[in-house]
């Protein structure tokens, strides 16, 4: 489990500060709060808020986990898979892993969602529709913060899968030595020019 007080998180009401009281009115059910209309939809109905990705990445992926040793998950995921593909073809969908990949410690399959509206569609489905597997929903977000999307912001459906987290701390350590190499290149491209 993520230390949920190792982040920072910006305040919930940031652009909203200094308004009236919202009222206390219940509507006919009488148990739910009237909330006051402006008209105005919120922009989250049409584009997925900062800092999710708007690139070619999607602002999420969905991992769609099946036990490889089991034979009738395997059938059931190879299938889901499959009617994924042909009901959802507008989604980017990946190979159908037969054994574990990256952090994740047993076999998926892959699914990226581009907009609100195919999150909207497909996750309602997926969670009527996965049967006895679990799935992985995190977002990507331009800060790249690879472990904390697959932790603290991640959602689960169905029985959460611990994740191999030693594997961000590897591509951390991956990209830190591709750095450094390119500032030693670059000193020493500026060490040449200067002969």
């Amino acid at each position: 489990m993520t230390d949920q007080f190792a982040f920072e998180y910006p305040s919930p009401l940031d652009g909203y500060e200094g308004l009236d009281p919202l009222p206390v009115e219940k509507t006919e059910d009488g148990k739910s709060l009237r909330n006051p209309q402006h008209g105005i939809r919120s922009k989250a109905y049409t584009e997925f808020p900062d800092p999710l990705a708007k690139d070619r990445r999607g602002g999420f992926d969905i991992h769609i986990y099946h036990f490889q040793n089991n034979p009738d998950q395997v059938a059931f995921a190879r299938a889901l898979w499959e009617r994924i593909r042909r009901e959802f073809p507008e989604l980017r969908i990946y190979d159908f892993f037969d054994r574990p990949i990256g952090p994740h410690p047993v076999a998926m399959f892959e699914v990226n969602i581009f907009t609100p509206e195919q999150f909207g569609a497909f996750v309602p489905w997926l969670v009527i529709n996965r049967g006895p597997l679990s799935a992985l929903i995190h977002p990507n977000t331009v800060e790249t913060e690879e472990e904390r999307n697959h932790t603290q912001r991640a959602v689960w459906l169905g029985d959460r899968i611990p994740l191999d987290l030693r594997v961000f701390n590897l591509m951390k350590q991956r990209q830190k030595q591709r750095e450094l190499e390119a500032e030693k290149a670059a000193a020493a491209a500026a060490a040449a020019e200067k002969l």
